[in-house]
């Protein structure tokens, strides 16, 4: 039985959202600035660094499914998952100063980089499987579960879009730009206050909703039963369908997200004002996302909003790479150039954030075609396999970019402006042919998802009769 019945109170939309800005403060540091920190800043090899941080994602993936398995069997009077969204958010705090000032200002070993990202990714997980996996249990209506990932996107984008504009404007101003080690000291220390404040602030807001006892008490957590239940998720076809065109998709997006620096220093040669207002032209895609993903929804249906939107992105990303390779490109650094990229830039990403969400918001019609399958609601269990998906394909898409970066031989030392045409032009090249091939097979796989409104509908009526009838029959034996 959910939480809320018919619409869901826009305040609880807001205060269930504001929990994910822990996870784009996350995402925009791990995806946007660790790999040049450890690398340009620090001095350590782009290769070894994207293969710490791809250990990092796997190990924490391996991690999630006892995370999740964890939160659905905990029996609190604060219910399932609250305890964790208290527990982890100071310690998450400590760990991400730690990573962006390492002991002695010096670039850690090897096996030092791979611990502390670990520790912070798992921390994180303590409060992201937990949060999101509150959503299906506060609304079962197919649009509204559409709404509050809205707000999810919209907050994580947000907290991510913060740190972006403060690295660029305030933490990193000066003439060194992103390379100035001091900046990032308190980069990380307001990152991590904003971590702790959304999570608690969030867990907090929605205390009085959610803090009861569950309806049934679960059985006892065992490693065994937390692994054998995501094997059995992953034998849901449905699941199965959305992890094929899921992990094209977050392959896809953390190549994009760790190598966007690479491209718009050397490859754009933004300026720092072009830099100041790139976070702000991300926001504004957001915005536009957060206006047109429901109505999509409600005329293609989850499904076919991924692939269409997988497709328009691609086109209008791969575009301005093409006219520049081509030579119909204005001259690189100058107005005119940045504001025609920004301009593609905001709608290609606009489509891309839709896939997102069409995807994410697919996992919890999962949730009911379980239930209705084996009687037990599994909502870490899914989130958990998602984020195992998520953080396997994100790791291999940084993995992705330290290997680009390798292969073109861009210099650790190079200068906008400076790097030879040959550099460029591979860099493009791997990075484009890489990006069609992840957008065609998250279209095809995302858009035969077998999950539809009507299915949707039909099972939440039959799972509710049934319920009913249940209680009725409990009921009538007193």
């Amino acid at each position: 039985m959910s939480f809320v019945e018919g619409k869901v109170p826009a305040r609880l939309k807001l205060i269930h959202g504001f929990g994910a800005v822990a996870f784009g403060v996350k995402d925009s540091g791990f995806s946007f600035f660790l790999l040049l920190f450890y690398n340009q800043v620090l001095g350590m090899d782009a290769g070894l660094v994207s293969l710490a941080l791809l250990i990092a994602l796997v190990v924490d993936a391996i991690i999630d499914p006892i995370l999740g398995n964890l939160s659905d069997r905990t029996y609190t009077r604060w219910g399932r998952r609250l305890p964790w969204l208290y527990a982890a958010p100071i310690p998450l705090a400590f760990a991400w100063v730690v990573m962006w000032s390492p002991p002695g200002s010096e670039a850690p070993s090897f096996l030092g980089l791979v611990g502390i990202a670990i520790v912070v990714r798992v921390l994180l997980s303590a409060c992201e499987v937990p949060s999101v996996s509150l959503l299906p249990e506060i609304t079962a209506d197919y649009d509204e579960r559409t709404t509050l990932f809205r707000y999810r996107y919209l907050s994580g984008w947000f907290g991510g879009i913060v740190m972006m504009m403060l690295a660029y404007t305030v933490f990193m101003p000066g003439a060194e730009g992103l390379l100035q080690r001091e900046g990032y000291i308190a980069f990380g220390t307001f990152g991590a206050i904003l971590m702790a404040v959304s999570v608690l602030g969030s867990a907090l807001g929605q205390h009085r909703l959610v803090a009861h006892l569950p309806e049934t008490k679960p059985e006892p957590f065992s490693l065994k039963g937390a692994f054998s239940e995501i094997i059995e998720a992953f034998s849901e076809r449905a699941f199965l369908i959305f992890a094929a065109g899921g992990l094209a998709a977050y392959v896809s997006q953390g190549m994009t997200f760790s190598i966007s620096n690479y491209v718009n220093v050397f490859v754009w040669q933004f300026d720092r004002i072009a830099l100041q207002l790139y976070p702000i032209i991300l926001f504004l895609s957001v915005v536009l996302m957060f206006f047109i993903v429901s109505p999509m929804h409600k005329h293609l249906g989850k499904p076919k909003s991924a692939a269409v939107s997988a497709l328009v992105s691609l086109g209008l990303f791969l575009l301005p790479y093409l006219l520049l390779l081509g030579g119909l490109w204005p001259e690189v650094g100058t107005t005119l150039s940045t504001g025609l990229y920004f301009t593609f830039l905001v709608f290609a990403n606009t489509m891309g954030i839709v896939v997102m969400i069409s995807a994410s918001s697919m996992i919890a019609e999962i949730v009911e075609a379980y239930l209705e399958r084996t009687g037990r609601r599994a909502e870490g269990a899914f989130y958990s396999g998602n984020w195992l998906v998520q953080k396997c394909a994100t790791g291999l898409g940084i993995f992705l970019t330290g290997q680009i970066i390798r292969m073109s031989q861009l210099s650790s030392d190079a200068a906008p402006g400076e790097v030879p045409q040959e550099v460029i032009s591979d860099i493009i090249l791997m990075y484009g042919g890489i990006s069609i091939v992840l957008a065609l097979i998250a279209a095809y796989w995302l858009g035969r998802f077998p999950i539809r409104r009507e299915d949707h509908e039909a099972r939440v009526a039959a799972l509710a009769a049934r319920r009913a009838s249940q209680e009725q029959e409990a009921h009538s034996h007193k």
